[in-house]
């Protein structure tokens, strides 16, 4: 079994062991890949990955669960949506997280592990693997209940693997 294969059935286990459902697996990502949650276990993922938000107000409307799997020295694009807001946490490994409110990459910031990161609706950002595999649990805000986000709302700016 490979450096991914084992990441990938390591973070399934774990998803295995707290009966939080499946509803994707997505190994095959030039930066990794994800898992996508499914939406009825939003409050199940939230209270277990952000325990510190106030799920009342995150369970409002429509939420899309997810765990991310970033491969050591890749990156996501550098994108924003038009239909989503982001909240990210670093729970194992390591990350680095640009952020802009232009197409002007900012400076690169390490994530801290457990720290809550929220992204507003159009905020430019983007990940960057580091020396190991990143884990990073991310919880989709859909902002248009009658258009949810999906992957087509991924607005690229910059992609080093030509998407």
């Amino acid at each position: 079994m490979n450096e991914k294969e084992k990441v990938f059935s390591k973070i399934h286990s774990l998803l295995n062991s707290l009966t939080i459902t499946i509803n994707k697996t997505d190994d095959t990502r030039p930066w990794g890949g994800f898992f996508v949650i499914e939406e009825l276990e939003a409050e199940k993922f939230i209270n277990y990955f952000f325990p510190t938000l106030d799920k009342n107000k995150l369970l409002t409307g429509k939420l899309s669960p997810k765990i991310l799997l970033l491969q050591p020295n890749k990156k996501l694009s550098w994108q924003y949506h038009h239909r989503r807001s982001e909240i990210w946490k670093l729970i194992e490994g390591e990350a680095g997280i640009i952020r802009s409110d232009t197409d002007v990459e900012g400076e690169q910031q390490q994530m801290i592990k457990d720290e809550i990161v929220e992204l507003k609706k159009g905020e430019r950002h983007r990940l960057v693997g580091q020396n190991q595999w990143g884990i990073i649990a991310e919880i989709w805000i859909h902002t248009d209940v009658e258009n949810p986000s999906n992957e087509d709302d991924i607005i690229r700016i910059q992609d080093d693997f030509g998407r």
